[in-house]
């Protein structure tokens, strides 16, 4: 896509967003709520109309083709099966829409079915599916329609965290294997830097970063880019540090490069979660491996760090923000 712009009314959503998926590619756009993320996809799958820019499917420009003559698959939080119709039954409506012969619409169920783990539940409804096997038909149904690029829009946000990994996992595995072109959206960090093989930064409708996952996480080069990433910001007498929650120790205050008060105390599954806040009001979460000391809220604390990174702070801000 090529300078993509859309608006709520007057209020832009999103500003010249240009971009390239690769086949095979999984780009995920990661970005906080009200960023646009939605309304990118609606956009390339013709739900929402642009106000400039242009989108193209190999050499096809999409951007004037009505929906269904983009073959485009998506797939949403909300999975909206047919509720009338058996789990067949909602894979077959893409290959019966094409006038596939019921042969070729058949095998075409029985080998996504295998590959999703739907194989026994053909028969039933989505009422009798759990959140993650509605997510298993809703993609299979996508599918199914044999698509030129993929869309996901949040398709984790209403399963349950226990079995978000394997989902994750198997949905990774078969998208590599169509060789399809994807863009995934999210606000969850731990999910997009799993699925993506390339990772774009959306914030307020602008494309903030793009890379590699890695190369993301590992080198935050803005202020709220870091912060979003889950990093602490610190601000140094002579430059801005990005510090992970994991990298820092609690330390006597006669030792510490910083100082504080503890604010809160709790448990995040195997690590405990400590939250200080410093003398220029910032608040620094620190991450202490098992095993750990209770902290008591309002106890002074001395805080170091064995890893940082610098951040580019622009020259007229006084402060980083």
């Amino acid at each position: 896509m090529e300078g993509l712009c859309a608006s709520w009314g007057k209020t832009p959503v999103l500003r010249g967003i240009s971009l390239e998926v690769r086949p095979g590619e999984t780009l995920v756009i990661l970005g906080p709520n009200g960023s646009g993320k939605s309304t990118l996809l609606r956009c390339i799958a013709g739900l929402e109309s642009q106000a400039a820019g242009r989108i193209w499917l190999g050499d096809r420009e999409l951007t004037r083709l009505p929906t269904h003559q983009r073959e485009v698959g998506m797939v949403s939080q909300e999975p909206s099966l047919f509720l009338h119709r058996t789990v067949a039954e909602n894979i077959a409506y893409g290959p019966e829409l094409r006038g596939l012969s019921r042969a070729d619409t058949d095998a075409r169920i029985r080998e996504l079915a295998n590959r999703l783990g739907l194989a026994k539940l053909l028969g039933r409804r989505p009422g009798q599916l759990s959140g993650g096997e509605q997510a298993r038909v809703a993609l299979a149904r996508s599918l199914a329609s044999s698509p030129e690029a993929l869309l996901l829009d949040e398709p984790f946000g209403s399963i349950d965290p226990a079995f978000r990994a394997g989902l994750r996992a198997e949905f990774r595995s078969i998208l590599h294997d169509r060789e399809l072109p994807v863009i995934h959206v999210t606000h969850d960090r731990e999910e997009g830097l799993f699925l993506a093989d390339r990772l774009l930064l959306l914030f307020d409708g602008e494309v903030h970063a793009t890379g590699l996952p890695e190369e993301l996480f590992r080198r935050p080069r803005t202020v709220r880019w870091a912060r979003f990433l889950g990093y602490n910001v610190i601000e140094g007498q002579e430059r801005v540090l990005a510090v992970l929650p994991s990298d820092l120790q609690i330390v006597p205050e006669a030792t510490a490069r910083i100082t504080g008060t503890v604010t809160a105390f709790g448990l995040l599954g195997s690590v405990a979660s400590v939250v200080v806040r410093i003398a220029d009001g910032s608040l620094i979460e620190v991450h202490l491996p098992a095993p750990w000391t209770l902290l008591n809220v309002g106890t002074r604390v001395g805080l170091d760090w064995n890893r940082s990174t610098p951040i580019d702070v622009p020259t007229h801000s006084g402060r980083p923000g």
